[in-house]
Protein backbone atom coordinates (compact mmCIF):
# COMPACT_ATOMS: atom_id res chain seq x y z
CA UNK A 1 0.00 0.00 0.00
CA UNK A 2 1.21 3.22 -0.61
CA UNK A 3 0.73 6.77 0.65
CA UNK A 4 -2.25 7.89 -1.75
CA UNK A 5 -4.12 4.74 -1.20
CA UNK A 6 -4.73 6.28 2.26
CA UNK A 7 -4.98 10.08 1.68
CA UNK A 8 -7.33 9.29 -1.16
CA UNK A 9 -9.53 6.90 1.16
CA UNK A 10 -10.06 9.91 3.35
CA UNK A 11 -10.60 12.34 0.88
CA UNK A 12 -13.25 9.76 -0.98
CA UNK A 13 -14.79 9.34 2.36
CA UNK A 14 -15.16 13.11 3.30
CA UNK A 15 -19.00 13.27 1.77
CA UNK A 16 -20.39 10.29 3.04
CA UNK A 17 -18.95 11.34 6.58
CA UNK A 18 -20.87 15.00 6.21
CA UNK A 19 -23.91 13.25 5.50
CA UNK A 20 -23.49 11.08 8.40
CA UNK A 21 -22.96 14.49 10.20
CA UNK A 22 -26.08 15.75 8.66
CA UNK A 23 -27.82 12.62 9.66
CA UNK A 24 -26.79 12.20 13.19
CA UNK A 25 -27.43 16.23 13.88
CA UNK A 26 -30.95 16.25 12.00
CA UNK A 27 -29.71 19.07 10.15
CA UNK A 28 -30.92 17.75 6.61
CA UNK A 29 -33.01 21.56 6.73
CA UNK A 30 -29.89 23.31 7.65
CA UNK A 31 -28.32 25.25 4.35
CA UNK A 32 -24.29 25.49 6.00
CA UNK A 33 -24.71 21.39 6.00
CA UNK A 34 -25.61 21.47 2.42
CA UNK A 35 -23.33 24.08 1.59
CA UNK A 36 -20.00 22.28 3.92
CA UNK A 37 -21.20 18.95 1.84
CA UNK A 38 -21.01 21.16 -1.90
CA UNK A 39 -17.63 22.14 -0.93
CA UNK A 40 -15.59 19.67 1.12
CA UNK A 41 -17.52 16.80 -0.43
CA UNK A 42 -16.46 17.70 -3.90
CA UNK A 43 -13.23 18.43 -3.30
CA UNK A 44 -12.81 14.92 -2.23
CA UNK A 45 -13.85 13.95 -5.55
CA UNK A 46 -11.64 16.00 -7.67
CA UNK A 47 -8.92 15.26 -5.22
CA UNK A 48 -9.21 11.70 -5.97
CA UNK A 49 -9.99 12.33 -9.75
CA UNK A 50 -6.61 13.58 -10.15
CA UNK A 51 -4.76 11.23 -8.04
CA UNK A 52 -5.93 9.29 -10.94
CA UNK A 53 -5.40 11.31 -13.93
CA UNK A 54 -2.37 13.15 -12.91
CA UNK A 55 -0.92 11.89 -9.51
CA UNK A 56 1.98 13.21 -7.50
CA UNK A 57 4.76 11.21 -7.19
CA UNK A 58 5.55 12.64 -3.48
CA UNK A 59 2.19 10.47 -2.43
CA UNK A 60 3.49 7.35 -4.16
CA UNK A 61 6.28 5.97 -1.03
CA UNK A 62 5.34 2.92 0.18
CA UNK A 63 3.23 3.26 3.68
CA UNK A 64 5.23 2.60 6.91
CA UNK A 65 3.04 1.37 10.09
CA UNK A 66 3.81 5.03 11.45
CA UNK A 67 3.37 6.97 8.41
CA UNK A 68 -0.47 5.11 8.27
CA UNK A 69 -1.17 6.31 11.44
CA UNK A 70 -0.07 9.85 11.15
CA UNK A 71 -1.45 10.45 7.68
CA UNK A 72 -4.72 8.74 9.35
CA UNK A 73 -4.74 10.78 12.32
CA UNK A 74 -4.32 13.86 10.77
CA UNK A 75 -6.62 13.37 7.69
CA UNK A 76 -9.84 12.46 10.25
CA UNK A 77 -8.58 15.89 12.49
CA UNK A 78 -9.47 17.91 9.14
CA UNK A 79 -13.19 16.38 9.93
CA UNK A 80 -14.27 18.50 12.95
CA UNK A 81 -15.32 21.55 10.66
CA UNK A 82 -18.46 19.84 9.81
CA UNK A 83 -19.21 18.72 13.54
CA UNK A 84 -18.61 21.66 15.08
CA UNK A 85 -20.84 23.17 12.33
CA UNK A 86 -23.34 21.17 12.48
CA UNK A 87 -23.48 20.40 16.42
CA UNK A 88 -23.47 24.28 17.42
CA UNK A 89 -25.79 25.05 14.68
CA UNK A 90 -24.21 27.76 13.10
CA UNK A 91 -25.42 30.11 11.16
CA UNK A 92 -23.42 30.87 8.12
CA UNK A 93 -23.99 34.90 7.20
CA UNK A 94 -23.99 35.59 3.70
CA UNK A 95 -20.87 37.46 2.92
CA UNK A 96 -19.08 34.64 4.44
CA UNK A 97 -20.43 32.29 2.75
CA UNK A 98 -20.11 34.02 -0.36
CA UNK A 99 -16.10 34.76 0.81
CA UNK A 100 -15.64 31.07 1.62
CA UNK A 101 -17.28 29.87 -1.73
CA UNK A 102 -15.00 32.17 -3.81
CA UNK A 103 -11.96 31.42 -1.91
CA UNK A 104 -12.59 27.54 -2.53
CA UNK A 105 -13.00 28.04 -6.19
CA UNK A 106 -9.75 30.29 -6.15
CA UNK A 107 -7.95 27.56 -4.11
CA UNK A 108 -8.90 24.61 -6.44
CA UNK A 109 -8.20 26.29 -9.34
CA UNK A 110 -4.42 27.29 -8.31
CA UNK A 111 -3.97 23.35 -6.50
CA UNK A 112 -5.18 21.45 -9.51
CA UNK A 113 -3.55 23.58 -12.70
CA UNK A 114 -0.42 24.19 -10.34
CA UNK A 115 0.28 19.85 -10.41
CA UNK A 116 -1.12 19.53 -14.19
CA UNK A 117 1.47 21.85 -14.80
CA UNK A 118 3.80 20.31 -12.78
CA UNK A 119 2.59 16.66 -14.43
CA UNK A 120 2.78 17.63 -17.81
CA UNK A 121 6.14 19.18 -17.27
CA UNK A 122 7.73 16.73 -15.62
CA UNK A 123 6.64 14.58 -18.60
CA UNK A 124 7.59 16.43 -21.36
CA UNK A 125 11.32 18.13 -20.09
CA UNK A 126 12.06 15.64 -17.14
CA UNK A 127 15.12 16.87 -15.04
CA UNK A 128 13.74 21.00 -16.21
CA UNK A 129 13.04 23.03 -13.38
CA UNK A 130 9.33 24.61 -13.51
CA UNK A 131 9.88 28.29 -13.67
CA UNK A 132 7.03 29.49 -15.16
CA UNK A 133 2.96 29.54 -15.26
CA UNK A 134 1.79 29.68 -12.06
CA UNK A 135 5.05 28.86 -10.67
CA UNK A 136 6.45 31.55 -12.17
CA UNK A 137 5.78 33.92 -8.33
CA UNK A 138 5.35 30.85 -6.22
CA UNK A 139 7.14 28.14 -5.45
CA UNK A 140 4.42 25.83 -4.72
CA UNK A 141 1.55 27.47 -6.20
CA UNK A 142 -0.64 23.80 -5.47
CA UNK A 143 -0.20 24.36 -1.64
CA UNK A 144 -1.00 27.89 -1.47
CA UNK A 145 -4.47 26.72 -3.64
CA UNK A 146 -4.45 23.93 -0.61
CA UNK A 147 -4.35 26.65 1.81
CA UNK A 148 -7.34 28.58 0.44
CA UNK A 149 -9.61 25.74 0.23
CA UNK A 150 -9.25 24.24 3.78
CA UNK A 151 -9.00 28.08 4.89
CA UNK A 152 -12.29 28.25 3.79
CA UNK A 153 -13.64 24.94 4.91
CA UNK A 154 -12.48 26.43 8.52
CA UNK A 155 -14.27 29.51 8.10
CA UNK A 156 -17.21 27.48 7.41
CA UNK A 157 -17.08 26.33 10.70
CA UNK A 158 -16.99 29.92 12.66
CA UNK A 159 -14.59 27.95 15.29
CA UNK A 160 -10.87 28.13 16.19
CA UNK A 161 -9.90 24.49 16.29
CA UNK A 162 -10.09 23.90 12.35
CA UNK A 163 -7.78 26.93 12.04
CA UNK A 164 -5.58 25.16 14.49
CA UNK A 165 -5.53 21.55 13.19
CA UNK A 166 -4.47 23.40 9.73
CA UNK A 167 -2.02 25.29 11.49
CA UNK A 168 -0.56 22.12 13.02
CA UNK A 169 -0.84 20.50 9.70
CA UNK A 170 1.25 23.77 8.05
CA UNK A 171 4.08 23.49 10.62
CA UNK A 172 4.53 19.63 10.53
CA UNK A 173 3.88 18.70 7.07
CA UNK A 174 3.93 21.69 4.60
CA UNK A 175 6.29 23.71 5.31
CA UNK A 176 9.14 20.84 5.66
CA UNK A 177 7.98 19.30 2.40
CA UNK A 178 8.59 22.86 0.97
CA UNK A 179 11.63 23.18 2.52
CA UNK A 180 13.05 19.93 1.30
CA UNK A 181 11.55 20.49 -2.18
CA UNK A 182 14.38 23.76 -2.57
CA UNK A 183 17.33 21.96 -1.00
CA UNK A 184 16.32 19.35 -3.99
CA UNK A 185 16.05 21.92 -6.48
CA UNK A 186 18.71 23.85 -5.40
CA UNK A 187 21.34 21.08 -7.20
CA UNK A 188 20.17 23.45 -10.54
CA UNK A 189 22.24 26.63 -11.33
CA UNK A 190 18.86 28.31 -12.57
CA UNK A 191 17.36 27.83 -8.64
CA UNK A 192 19.08 30.74 -7.17
CA UNK A 193 18.10 33.67 -9.34
CA UNK A 194 13.97 31.49 -9.59
CA UNK A 195 14.17 31.92 -5.77
CA UNK A 196 15.03 35.29 -5.73
CA UNK A 197 12.00 36.05 -7.78
CA UNK A 198 9.23 33.83 -6.08
CA UNK A 199 7.99 33.23 -2.99
CA UNK A 200 7.83 29.83 -1.54
CA UNK A 201 3.85 30.23 -0.86
CA UNK A 202 3.27 33.68 -1.41
CA UNK A 203 3.89 35.67 -4.47
CA UNK A 204 5.93 38.73 -4.34
CA UNK A 205 4.44 41.64 -5.53
CA UNK A 206 6.97 42.91 -8.14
Amino acid sequence: MRERHVIDLFKLATGPFVIACMQWFHAWDRMEGWLYLGLHGTYGVLWVLKSRIFPDRQWEKKLTLWRGFFLSTGLSLYWAAPVLLLWRQVKVPGPLAFGCIAMFGLGVFLHFAADMQKHVSLKLRPGKLITEGLWKRVRNPNYLGELLIYVSFAALSMHWIPFGVLGVAIAIEWIPNMIRKDRSLSRYPEFAAYRKQSGMILPWVL
